[in-house]
């Protein structure tokens, strides 16, 4: 089984798995983070500078390491591209209907209206795995991930969780705050909102949580896929802590 089977068949189970979104469009940064005890990567090319030969080089270099790595799309145009790339799948913001979702279903996978086939990608080992073969696992080795962060979303999301082929939903508090006219995705507002969401039955369910957040009681919720900050909160908490020892070890009428 490959790693990216094996990160599927673990979603779909809701196995408890954590990562972090990258926000850096650089292979090293994946390499490193890749190969240490995170569960997954997600390259953030909705709100970060990727571009489609970095999202390339970033999966050869999870797939390196050994790691899973999706992508969150800024659209459903980039979906082929990154599964050929060898992504285990991807994540879409702003899935509000059903419709939607079968759309996203069909846009994963071989076949007509749905995804093109070529069999000298990544993904399909450069040629050296069979058409018969590669079609008959490659849906085993690509995962969908819908976000819901819209009310209209919340609306119908019992109904999106329902759709064949949609293998998690995850929570977007920040973007579901703004659309609810609330400032704080902490706001006590959102938090029937939190419920329904990661209650949905049907698919595994997940969210985002702030580096420091306690994700035990989403978990209790629900949640079983949690993304937990990025590097970039990663380096600045690091360097707040070094900030700290020095402060520690100067004159009190210095700190």
């Amino acid at each position: 089984m490959t790693s990216n089977a094996r990160f599927k068949a673990r979603l779909v189970a809701r196995e408890l798995m954590v990562g972090c979104f990258i926000k850096t469009p650089h292979a090293i940064v994946v390499e490193v983070l890749g190969a240490g005890p995170l569960d997954f990567l997600v390259l953030d090319a909705e709100h970060a500078p990727f571009e489609r030969a970095t999202i390339d080089a970033c999966v050869l270099a999870a797939r390196a390491v050994g790691c899973p790595v999706l992508v969150r799309v800024p659209d459903p145009s980039w979906v082929l591209n990154v599964l050929d790339c060898g992504a285990a799948g991807v994540m879409v913001p702003h899935v509000v209907s059903p419709a939607q979702a079968r759309a996203l279903v069909a846009a994963m996978r071989y076949g007509p209206g749905g995804r093109g086939f070529a069999g000298t990608t990544r993904a399909a080992g450069y040629g050296t795995r069979p058409l018969a073969e590669h079609r008959a696992k490659a849906y085993d080795e690509v995962a969908l991930i819908c976000q819901i962060e819209d009310p209209e979303g919340v609306d119908c999301v019992e109904a999106i969780a329902a759709v064949p082929g949609v293998d998690a939903l995850f929570l977007g508090r920040a973007d579901m705050a703004v659309g609810m006219g609330l400032s704080d995705f902490f706001a006590s507002e959102l938090a029937p909102v939190c419920d329904r969401v990661l209650g949905a039955q049907g698919t595994a369910t997940g969210l985002f949580c702030a580096p420091a957040e306690d994700f035990a009681p989403w978990v209790g919720k629900g949640a079983s896929f949690i993304v937990a900050g990025s590097e970039h909160s990663m380096m600045a908490a690091g360097a707040a802590r070094l900030a700290a020892a020095r402060a520690a070890l100067l004159p009190k009428e210095l700190q």
